[in-house]
């Protein structure tokens, strides 16, 4: 890796590979045979990485991952459908209001940030209120980093008949959906996450039945999945002027996940930088927010230490000038910080960031080694 910039220990956007950056080097024509295939070829190998090329369609779409989550409750939400939002994090929050402001009826329930959504919970709620018609669930919650039992809990909404929308944007990649095991209507993520490309695109995995029911419901032209996949099917083109090197950057972090051995390695790869950060940072007598059992391998958030002497952006950008980039806390009643588990980072890394905090804490006195 190259130490001249600094890591990115962020959710997104992430440290990247050089071959990954290497492939933006090349300018592509929009309506060129070539870019078609390769849009073709990435929506294949996104497919395949949840088992859903019998049941679902992958409609890429320009913009960020929020972009993709607004089109997939625009487009495969009715206008006279009902939204149950689960929300235990900032971004449940987000996906609530982008109901709001597309004038789609919903309801919330809301846990608290260290508190997993029920299945027993989602049972309950969808008995109390039948009108509903989608769930919207956070699979990783990424201002924690918390895990919501999504196996369960889609297996008590296809019990109620009822559609779930799945916002895996911090998931997808590296924690297993399997789309004949997970009953969903939609699974949304994005380009710059676990799959270590750059941002830019987000993509809907849309039940292919539903998407085919959703003409005319959008709120939106450049936002309807209908459309996009309609003629994306007609003509192996985008409708607007895609984000052709984010495309071609992605295609390349593609093979470079199949090379290192697709799901599982990269799991495991995250899992390993999640364990060596959770130890070092414990030796520093730094708490995590969370406890094991619910925190995902993507970011971890730390409780600040109660120091005065600490403030987070003396902090962040010290440890900028090691060579790391940290995140903020996104919580509201507890000061954090957030270091994220992706990108093309290994384990030494995680070792080498933890030293550079210690350091820098021992700088600001605030921690004694």
């Amino acid at each position: 890796m190259s130490t001249a910039e600094p890591i990115l220990l962020t959710p997104g956007p992430l440290t990247t590979s050089a071959r990954t950056r290497q492939a933006m080097m090349v300018d592509w024509g929009s309506w060129d045979d070539r870019f078609n295939q390769l849009t073709a070829s990435l929506c294949e190998q996104l497919l395949a990485i949840i088992n859903g090329a019998d049941t679902h369609h992958c409609v890429p779409l320009q913009g960020s991952g929020t972009f993709a989550v607004e089109a997939a409750i625009g487009t495969l939400v009715p206008r006279d459908g009902k939204v149950l939002v689960l929300i235990n994090g900032a971004y449940g929050k987000r996906l609530a209001k982008i109901c709001e402001v597309l004038g789609r009826s919903f309801s919330t329930f809301e846990t608290a940030e260290d508190e997993p959504t029920t299945a027993a919970d989602v049972d309950r709620l969808l008995q109390a209120d039948p009108s509903i018609t989608h769930i919207a669930l956070i699979h990783c919650e990424t201002s924690t980093g918390i895990l919501n039992p999504l196996s369960e809990i889609a297996q008590v909404i296809a019990q109620h008949g009822k559609r779930l929308i799945i916002d895996a944007m911090s998931s997808f990649g590296a924690l297993p959906v399997d789309a004949q095991q997970v009953p969903f209507d939609a699974l949304i993520a994005a380009s710059g996450k676990c799959l270590e490309g750059v941002p830019g695109m987000g993509f809907v995995f849309a039940r292919k039945e539903s998407l085919a029911n959703a003409g005319g419901n959008s709120h939106s032209l450049a936002m309807d999945l209908f459309d996009q996949h309609t003629y994306m099917a007609k003509t192996g083109q985008w409708r607007f002027t895609p984000p052709t090197h984010v495309v071609a950057a992605l295609h390349e972090a593609l093979l470079q996940y199949n090379e290192e051995g697709g799901l599982p390695a990269r799991h495991q790869r995250y899992a390993d930088n999640c364990r060596v950060l959770l130890d070092d940072m414990a030796q520093l007598g730094l708490r995590s927010f969370l406890p094991a059992v619910i925190q995902a391998p993507i970011i971890v958030t730390f409780h600040a230490p109660k120091d005065p002497r600490y403030q987070f952006k003396e902090f962040y950008e010290r440890v900028k000038a090691k060579g790391f980039i940290l995140y903020p806390g996104k919580l509201t009643q507890v000061d954090t910080f957030r270091v994220g588990c992706i990108g093309h980072v290994n384990p030494p890394e995680m070792h080498a960031a933890v030293a550079a905090i210690a350091e820098v804490l021992q700088e600001m006195e605030v921690l004694e080694i």
